[in-house]
């Protein structure tokens, strides 16, 4: 509850992750990534949650276009571009992935 000494003081950002699922780090897994009408660009999966990944890849992907991903010969995944600063592309799937696959590619790390 906001008090008249507190109603305009600055907030600093909060500490805590504040994705729906946790990322989990994933060791050279090769991907592809291809825009629609495209041919597809060789990537390499950097880190994956059920809602989205964050991939290295040599293309730049402007924000908000529409991509198929392809993780180990998996089906293609639907995602779109949520942010990309020139090496890396960060995604989020148009539908969780299923458990199985997240377990798939993550299960390599030691």
């Amino acid at each position: 509850m906001a008090t008249r000494f507190s109603q305009y003081r600055a907030v600093t950002p909060a500490l805590v992750e504040q994705r729906g699922e946790p990322r989990h780090r994933v060791l050279v897994t090769p991907a592809t990534v291809r825009a629609h009408g495209d041919e597809a660009d060789e990537a390499t999966l950097r880190d994956l949650s059920v809602y989205g990944c964050r991939l290295s890849c040599p293309a730049e992907y402007p924000q908000g276009e529409r991509l198929w991903l392809r993780f180990n010969g998996s089906m293609p995944i639907a995602a779109s571009v949520v942010w990309n600063d020139g090496e890396q592309v960060g995604c989020r799937f148009d539908a969780p992935i299923e458990r199985s696959l997240m377990r798939a590619l993550t299960l390599v790390i030691c």
